[in-house]
This record gives C-alpha cells, sequence and structure tokens, in this order.
C-alpha cells in the first residue's frame, strides 16, 4: 500500500481501516492484539518517512507488526495470520522482503540496528534503520548492552520507544513537554550543533565546562537524560496516534544523522474500546465476539499451567521457604496468583530471564527453594546462567517449562523444543516430566524434596486424561504402565506418554508401554530388565531427536554393552517447526497417532 504524498487526514483514514481489519480477522482467528492495534500510526510513520525496500524496518518481539504487514502488499493475505501454511504472526523474511529479520523474542532489536548500521557505513550507503521497540522489552539487559555501543559509534538509528505502559522517567508537568517540543525541532538541534562548534574552537576550557552544565540542567527536566547520557539523541515524548505529530518528529530524527531515541506515548488496544489500557489478556488472544468482547471458549478441560499454577499455590501455603518468579509472564504461567498471595516471595521481574535465574540462585544459597517459571523457548535466554550460576554450585532451583513441546500458532520461534536437549548435558541437573494433570502435582512436591536443581516440562494447553493411576516420583525411577504380549515396547516422556498409548490402542497387537518419567538420571535398571523382554523399542517426546530422549536411551543401552534393541524415534526432526494449528502441524510432521500407527512396523 503506497502511502508516501498522503494528507493527514487520508492517513487516519488509513489507519482506521487497518485497525478495521486488524480487529476483524483477529476476532475471528485469534492473535496479538492490543499492542498492534497501539502501533497503528507509529508504523504509518515509519513507512511514510523511511523507505520500506531500503532501509531495515526492525520491529522488537515483532508481535505488535501486523500493520506493518498490511502496508506492505499483505492485505488479503493476512486472513491466514498465525494459520497452519499462511502468514506468521512476528516479522519472517522469507515471507517478504519488507521483513529484516525474524523476530519472536525481545530485546534483541537495537543490537540488530547496530549490526545493520555497521554494515551500512562500510558499504558507504545511506539508509537509516529504524525500530520498533516497547517499553516493556527495555527491561532486558541486551537493550542496555546495545544502546551503549551505539552512543559510542554514533552510527544513524532511528528507535522508536513505543511507551503504552510506563514512561521511562516521569514527565514534570508542562515544562518538560515545552522543552521536549523544542529539543525535538529543526532549529534547536542546528543551533546546538553550531553553538557546540563554535565553543570548542574559540572559547576557553572553562567556558566550555559551564556550557555543558547549563545544557544538562535543561536535561534534568526532561524525561530523557538517561539516553542522552549513553550519547543517544533523545526526543519525546510525543503523542503516539498524532500521525502528524509523529512524521515531523520521525522526519527529524531522520535528518539528524546519529542515534536518537524517540519517545512515544500510546495506548494499548487503540480503537477497541474494550482492549484499551492495561489488561494483559488483551495481549495475545483466541477468537472473541467483538461486540461485547467476550471469548469463544474452546474446551472446559484444565489447563497444565493452571495445574501448575494452582499445586505451587498449595506448595507455598505448606512451606514458607518456597519462593519464585517468573519473567513478564504472569499471568501466562499463573505465577500472577502467587505473587497476589504472596507478594513477598514471588515476583515478576520482567524481561529479564538471565537475572531471574541468577537472583533466584542466591535465594537457593541463602536456604529458600525458588521455582523459577517460565516458557521453555525463553528459558534459553538463561543458558548460561543455569550453567553457571545454578548448576556448578548445585543449587536445589527448580525450571518449571511451560508451552513445552509444540505451542502452535506463535511458530517457529515460540516451539518449545529444545528444553531436554540443551539441559540434559549439564552436570547437576535432574530432568522428569510428568504425563498428567495428577503427576504434575505430584511432582512439584517430589522437587521440593531435591537438594539439586532440577526441571519440570509440561506442554501448552491441557493434557490429556488418561486412565493410569497416579503414583508419587521416585529419583531415577521409570514406570511400566503396562505389560505387551509383543516383543514392542513403547517408550513414553512427559506428554510423549499420551502418544504412545494412543498409537497402542491403534495397533492390532498388544504393546507394552513405559513411562519414562526422568531422563536424568535414567532408569538403567528397568531398561536392562526390559531388554530381556521387548527387543523393538518406539520413543515418543515432544521433543528435538538430536541429543533427545531415544538419544538418552541409546546412551544408557550402550554403556550397559546392550546390542540387540532396535530403536526409532517419533521426536522431531533436525528442523525448525513453522506455525499452525498444533493438529495440523503435527500432521504435517507425520505425528499424529494414526500415522505413527502406520511406522511401528516398518
Amino acid at each position: 500500500m503506497e502511502i508516501k504524498g498522503k494528507s493527514v487526514e487520508e492517513l487516519e483514514e488509513v489507519a482506521s481501516k487497518i485497525r478495521e481489519r486488524i480487529i476483524d480477522v483477529v476476532s475471528r482467528k485469534g492473535g496479538h492484539f492490543s499492542s498492534t492495534l497501539g502501533a497503528v500510526e507509529l508504523t504509518l510513520g515509519m513507512h511514510y518517512v523511511f523507505d520500506v525496500e531500503e532501509d531495515p524496518f526492525i520491529f522488537d518481539v515483532s508481535h505488535q507488526c501486523y500493520a506493518h504487514k498490511l502496508l506492505t502488499n499483505r492485505w488479503e493475505e493476512f486472513e491466514t495470520i498465525r494459520q497452519f501454511g499462511g502468514l506468521c504472526g512476528f516479522t519472517k523474511p522469507n515471507e517478504s522482503k519488507a521483513d529484516y529479520f525474524v523476530a519472536g523474542h525481545s530485546s534483541t532489536s537495537i543490537s540488530l540496528a547496530v549490526g545493520a548500521a555497521k554494515s551500512i557505513k562500510l558499504k558507504n550507503q545511506s539508509r537509516v534503520p529504524v525500530v520498533m521497540i516497547g517499553d516493556g522489552s527495555m527491561s532486558a539487559g541486551m537493550v542496555y548492552e546495545a544502546l551503549n555501543e551505539l552512543g559510542d559509534l554514533k552510527l544513524p538509528v532511528v528507535i522508536i520507544l513505543n511507551d503504552n505502559e510506563m514512561s521511562i522517567a516521569k514527565p514534570i508537568g508542562a515544562i518538560s513537554k515545552y522543552l521536549s517540543k523544542i529539543l525535538a525541532g529543526k532549529f534547536y538541534q542546528s543551533f546546538k550543533a553550531r553553538v557546540d562548534k563554535f565553543i570548542r574552537n574559540n572559547m576557553p576550557e572553562g567556558t566550555t565546562y559551564l556550557a555543558k552544565r547549563l545544557e544538562s540542567s535543561i536535561k534534568l527536566i526532561t524525561p530523557g537524560i538517561l539516553f542522552e547520557e549513553m550519547g543517544i539523541d533523545y526526543i519525546g515524548p510525543i503523542d503516539g496516534h498524532d500521525i502528524e505529530e509523529i512524521i515531523d518528529t520521525l522526519t527529524i530524527a531522520k535528518s539528524m544523522g546519529k542515534p536518537v531515541i524517540v519517545h512515544a506515548k500510546t495506548v494499548k488496544g487503540k480503537g477497541y474500546k474494550i482492549a484499551e489500557g492495561q489488561h494483559e489478556h488483551w495481549h495475545g488472544v483466541g477468537p472473541f465476539n467483538v461486540e461485547d468482547g467476550e471469548f469463544i471458549k474452546k474446551s472446559t478441560q484444565k489447563s497444565a499451567t493452571s495445574v501448575y499454577s494452582y499445586s505451587l499455590l498449595n506448595l507455598a501455603k505448606k512451606y514458607e521457604n518456597v519462593v519464585g518468579v517468573t519473567a513478564a509472564m504472569p499471568s501466562g504461567t499463573g505465577v500472577d496468583k502467587l505473587i497476589e498471595a504472596y507478594p513477598n516471595r514471588f515476583w515478576d521481574v520482567a524481561i529479564a530471564e538471565q537475572h531471574a535465574v541468577t537472583s533466584m540462585a542466591a535465594m537457593a544459597k541463602e536456604g529458600f527453594k525458588p521455582f523459577i517459571t517460565i516458557y521453555s523457548t525463553f528459558l534459553q535466554r538463561g543458558f548460561d546462567q543455569i550453567i553457571h550460576d545454578v548448576c556448578i554450585m548445585n543449587l536445589p532451583v527448580v525450571f518449571a517449562m511451560d508451552r513445552a513441546g509444540i505451542v502452535g500458532n506463535d511458530g517457529e520461534t515460540h516451539q518449545g523444543a529444545f528444553d531436554i536437549n540443551f539441559l540434559r548435558f549439564i552436570p547437576n541437573m535432574i530432568l522428569f516430566a510428568p504425563r498428567d494433570n495428577e503427576t504434575l502435582e505430584n511432582s512439584l512436591e517430589f522437587a521440593y524434596t531435591l537438594s539439586s536443581p532440577c526441571a519440570i516440562r509440561y506442554p501448552r494447553g491441557s493434557f490429556k486424561e488418561l486412565d493410569f493411576k497416579a503414583t508419587n516420583f521416585e529419583l531415577g525411577k521409570a514406570e511400566l504402565l503396562k505389560d505387551g504380549n509383543s516383543n514392542k515396547l513403547f517408550i513414553g516422556y512427559g506428554n510423549g506418554v499420551s502418544k504412545a498409548i494412543d498409537v497402542e490402542k491403534l495397533h492390532e497387537e498388544d504393546i507394552a508401554i513405559l513411562d519414562l518419567r526422568f531422563i536424568k538420571p535414567i532408569d538403567k535398571n528397568i531398561l536392562k530388565t526390559l531388554s530381556d523382554k521387548y527387543d523393538s523399542w518406539y520413543v515418543f517426546s515432544d521433543s528435538q531427536k538430536q541429543g533427545g530422549v531415544a538419544s538418552a536411551i541409546m546412551e544408557a543401552l550402550s554403556e550397559l554393552e546392550i546390542t540387540n534393541i532396535n530403536i526409532k524415534s517419533f521426536e522431531y526432526e533436525d528442523s525448525f517447526i513453522e506455525h499452525g494449528d498444533t493438529t495440523k502441524v503435527e500432521e504435517s510432521l507425520g505425528l499424529l497417532a494414526k500415522q505413527l500407527v502406520l511406522l511401528v512396523d516398518k
């Protein structure tokens, strides 16, 4: 959609049509909602001032990129957003050249912009990277690492800080607003440069010092002092829904030829009254009725997340040394209920997984029992801290990994496929997984008793209800759920147990089923015993195959010098898993029960 040259009134009409399209599609298909509605005018400003075909457009997290997709020849295709085979809910370069980089995790944008700006300079080009980053993403340390280098290099980068929740620093009344406008103007910027040059060339050292002190005193009553001190010019705050102000400000920022932060105040959910404001449940939504905002419920079955939340709350009531954190996902992980009940023992540390892990390591050293509740995909961001600050010290920290396995519509940046693989090789780490709601409840009580670090994984949505009675966990002990009359053994891990059961029901033979329970330490005794009766083993787990569950079993058999076993793994192959409805994604991977049963005898 070509918008350059349109009047402000025409752009406002475009903004209205974009919002209507987003509301219509997301209400039927689900997706990220309030954040992308709040960024419509800012996105229009980016496309008006910058050249999307030349300038790198970098969206942090990129869940606010729907307007960008609609402006870049994906209006009709937008109907397929987050659907299998359709548009990704995040930026994706193989989908469109307008999408500069894959983004799904927060706080990477400014680092990308620094790299792009370095490359542009080396190529002697005049392109300018433009970033849109939300205020929530500013809580991650990676942002300040990037800002620190950017302020030193002084490379041209325009950063739009989409502030839809809180100011970086609270403006001080009308004076602050007036001064911010002055500081954004062409006159001030050019005047500042001329004065700086004149003072340096013609005035004594003391005069230079006094001039800098005067400028600093002005900055003290503006909200941008943090960025200015890092060597990055600050403009704002501006109204992030005033298209004319946005265009004027971005035009100035682009022309400055150095790093600039444009601080824009916006309203989440703008244009859909019910969602406007700080309502976390409108961030990412399923289908809902546009008229009243009521969500269309798909299932009444209790989710694994809610079971975990309830169980941890009961554990916290029972043991006063139980503490915990989450990283910017309190309601998504169910920890909001614990923060509400025990605000002095449970914390949301914002987007700061590294800090979350290390701070809880110290609490474990002080005698507390920390539960770190983080989505599997986001725990990747705290990998070094898991090794260096938890496992080397052998501290009894519990990692509760929500959204393990395929997560569905969010796609490859969010799939919880790798936690087993990157945790299994770390010394002192214990890995185990529940198979249903009841064993999930038992797992927390068991985790509390451990004196070493451990990790529990459970899926997005609900476990299947199983006919096998829940039993207590014993360290390193698997559980044989049923014997079989054939030579085959189905081995399930975590949510893979229900898949093994489903496949066994479809098979004509009577097949034994083992709930592995622990992948580290693995139950070598039961593997040795079962190898005497069954020589064809099939592994079921919603995780990556390389270095995964089957690999752990084969390593154990090798150590036991057992060579008569043929093992086939139904774990994920060596590729990133695309977005879409979970069932359709599994079908594309050949992992539905009706597909797997055909592979058992091959």
